[in-house]
């Protein structure tokens, strides 16, 4: 029913479940808005999509191919893809968490778009010291 809403022009939105987009996105606390895509996909793009088993998947891109993309969790560290185009049909616009929004342009938002995609080797390394930190 989401899948359609969006196609038909609407901005919906989903709970998180799950972890695979821990930290950025947290399980029962943050609320991901999605419509479909009305520009180019890129690099750090939150999407939804739906793969070939017919599982709905909420995650990160993090390489574009031509007309395919890879994308991570960003709990993850192995990417999963290609990703045909047209698996592909919302983006993520905003998540809502304790009634604020968070949105592309936000200091945490771009800082998981622009560096967590580039740090995939390091990810366990990174989230073993923000834990021990923690």
């Amino acid at each position: 029913m989401l899948r359609e809403l969006v196609e038909g022009g609407h901005e919906v939105s989903i709970p998180v479940k799950g972890s695979s987009m821990s930290p950025f996105l947290r399980d029962g606390l943050d609320t991901v808005y999605f419509k479909a895509p009305d520009r180019a996909l890129k690099i750090g793009d939150i999407v939804f999509f739906q793969r070939r088993n017919g599982q709905y998947i909420l995650h990160r891109i993090c390489k574009i191919e031509g007309d395919c993309v890879y994308v991570i969790g960003d709990a993850q560290y192995e990417p999963e893809g290609p990703i045909a185009r047209e698996q592909i049909f919302g983006v993520a616009t905003k998540v809502a968490r304790n009634g604020k929004f968070t949105k592309p342009g936000n200091f945490r938002w771009e800082l998981f778009a622009k560096l967590w995609t580039r740090v995939i080797p390091l990810r366990p390394k990174i989230r073993r010291i923000y834990g021990a930190i923690k």
